[in-house]
């Protein structure tokens, strides 16, 4: 029982949430039939497998620093509740499920998902270690959501929409690397040597803050073009998507009060999941979503 609940925690499924970024495409074009919902169900399952194959990979990568770290050396491999070997095998296992069912999509689908196996694989080794592009290469990871729901499944995606997904998962991607520095002692900052991950010795505090400010406007604007742009209105036939702009607002200013009040940040599913004011609002955003573009 007690390899099972690893294995369970190995996978993370808590971060399966991320992966709902594919339904982008069917909620946003209108396009609500049966064969699209299953497709994109799939789509979803298969980045659940693919993902959790990254974090295994990342962790097996990982496992030195992590049982340096207060709270990572409790993880199933840095702790040594579950063998390399076992992760492997597992790891194996997701990816050919991963490639089933990504394929019974389409085959743009499935280079989507290896794709996103690759650029993965290219950030554990050597990637993620790089300032900046590290946070980008996890935003491309949620781009490759975003473009297997959309034109993985024949749907054109809008530019303001992929835009504002740009911008969210860099925003998202900033404040997971200020909540992980804010965490950090100045002497251990400036020792390096003893920095779970490298990459942290390059950033500052104050950068950041800027990185989030930035990234957090251009989600509000370009969610906000997106929603009275010509091509949306014909789409839809109906110009109130406007108002669920406040929604997004507020969760974007309700993140950033997390981040430096609670230190939140570095785990965003968790965020999200144990806050309530973030999850009435991600709920009443949905619902108000879901009826604007039913009654239009």
């Amino acid at each position: 029982m007690k390899t099972i609940f690893s294995l369970i925690r190995l996978l993370r499924p808590h971060q399966y949430i991320k992966n709902t970024f594919v339904f982008i495409g069917v909620i946003f074009s209108h396009l609500w039939s049966y064969d699209f919902i299953i497709d994109s169900i799939f789509l979803f399952l298969s980045f659940c497998c693919m993902a959790s194959t990254v974090y295994i990979l990342n962790d097996i990568g990982d496992i030195e620093s992590d049982r340096k770290h207060k709270t990572k050396k409790n993880r199933p491999l840095a702790s040594g509740a579950i063998s390399k070997k076992t992760a492997y095998v597992v790891a194996i296992i997701l990816v050919v499920l991963s490639i089933l069912l990504s394929s019974i999509v389409s085959i743009l689908s499935l280079v989507l998902v290896i794709s996103y196996l690759i650029i993965n694989i290219f950030y554990t080794l050597y990637l993620k270690r790089v300032v900046i592009i590290d946070v980008f290469i996890i935003s491309f990871g949620f781009m490759l959501r975003i473009l297997a729901g959309t034109v993985g499944l024949g749907i054109e995606p809008s530019e303001w929409l992929l835009l504002c997904g740009l911008m969210l998962t860099l925003f998202l991607g900033f404040c997971k690397r200020w909540s992980e520095l804010n965490t950090m002692s100045p002497m251990i900052i400036q020792d390096g040597s003893s920095i779970t991950r490298a990459v942290l010795k390059d950033y500052k505090l104050e950068t950041l803050d800027q990185f989030i400010s930035i990234t957090a406007a251009a989600v509000i604007i370009s969610y906000g073009l997106y929603t009275v742009s010509d091509k949306t209105i014909e789409i839809h036939n109906t110009g109130y998507l406007i108002y669920t702009l406040p929604f997004v607002i507020y969760g974007i200013f309700r993140y950033i009060y997390l981040l430096h009040k609670e230190n939140s940040g570095n785990d965003t599913a968790k965020d999200i999941l144990k806050d309530w004011h973030l999850l009435i609002n991600s709920f009443l955003w949905l619902v108000l979503t879901f009826w604007i573009l039913y009654h239009g």
